[in-house]
């Protein structure tokens, strides 16, 4: 026999009213009889319709290729299910993060998902995935997760993106190699920081941490951070992203060198623009579209109630070699 609110109505020992703005995530429900619409739904197996729901994407710098394809990724990939996807562009960690959340959940979104947003930050604010798990409306994080809250979380192996990186240049025959990372706190940046040191320290190279420079995940920090490691005789560079590599690329050229003649850049996302730069970018690709499809199969089972696996999945990235690197000068 099919389930519908009816029978959901009468296990929870509620409306149909009440147990309708439950399916729909609306407010003014309070939450013992949330939890008890939601427990009946689950004993009796009732699933919700993910058809014409909304999930939202907050998601920072739409002007990066990178996090653009993989909001669109995402939102093709949830398509086939019925559900839209709204990208909401926002600061990590800011107060329009947090207002996109309080008033999509007041408007009954179907779920959320964190692409490299508050979630990549070690200090975020928890109000805005409280609110989230308050609604019981379901999210999960590309490349972070949240603390206290046992979500789905896919992200790129950053470990293995620095060794991909470094193992790279140094069969080309570098041995002083700079890595431009992203700022202190951020979670993907400080992985690839590990990453990186490990890397370097397998290899043998002394004092590694001299070779590490953070700045923000813009084209003028990766130029300003370039000037600081080519002072220090680096002769090639591991970007925090593609963004930056040109930043890099630029402040290589503005020491009068080039790339990858007198110094090798290696950037980290794998936008596709990438492969029109000049030179073309060598990079480490993060698997956007696994990620997509990950993101989408996880929320689908979620939007419509049934259990998925939480915790976080590594996805493996991979070195995409272009033009930008080559031999150090003799």
């Amino acid at each position: 026999m099919k389930v519908g609110i009816t029978e959901v109505a009468a296990r929870a020992g509620v409306s149909e009213a009440t147990v309708s703005r439950v399916i729909n995530r609306r407010t003014g429900v309070a939450t013992k009889t949330r939890e008890a619409v939601e427990r009946a739904m689950a004993e009796l197996g009732y699933e919700r319709s993910t058809r014409g729901q909304l999930v939202a994407v907050i998601t920072p710098w739409l002007s990066n290729p990178f996090f653009a394809e993989t909001a669109e990724l995402i939102e093709a990939a949830l398509a086939p299910h019925g559900l839209k996807g709204v990208i909401c562009p926002a600061l990590p960690g800011g107060i329009q993060e947090k207002e996109f959340v309080v008033s999509l959940a007041d408007q009954g979104v179907a779920a959320v998902v964190f692409l490299s947003a508050s979630n990549t930050l070690d200090d975020a604010d928890p109000e805005t995935a409280n609110v989230l798990a308050s609604r019981r409306i379901p999210f999960v994080g590309v490349n972070g997760g949240f603390e206290g809250h046992d979500v789905p979380v896919f992200s790129t192996d950053d470990h293995l993106s620095a060794e991909l990186a470094v193992d790279h240049l140094w069969m080309l025959g570098h041995r002083r190699i700079g890595l431009v990372s992203g700022p202190m706190g951020n979670r993907p940046a400080d992985r690839r920081v590990e990453g990186f040191l490990s890397a370097l320290r397998r290899r043998g190279v002394a004092e590694p941490e001299l070779w590490v420079v953070r700045q923000d995940y813009t084209v003028e920090g990766g130029q300003s951070a370039a000037g600081v490691l080519l002072g220090r005789g680096a002769t090639a560079i591991v970007a925090a992203s593609d963004f930056v590599a040109m930043g890099v690329i630029r402040g290589v050229r503005r020491a009068g060198l080039s790339v990858p003649a007198d110094v090798s850049v290696v950037g980290h996302d794998g936008s596709v623009i990438m492969e029109f730069a000049d030179p073309p970018l060598t990079t480490v690709r993060q698997p956007v579209d696994r990620l997509a499809r990950a993101v989408a199969r996880s929320l689908v089972s979620m939007v419509a109630n049934r259990e998925v696996p939480t915790g976080e999945v590594m996805v493996v990235p991979e070195l995409l070699v272009r033009a930008s690197t080559a031999p150090p000068r003799a």
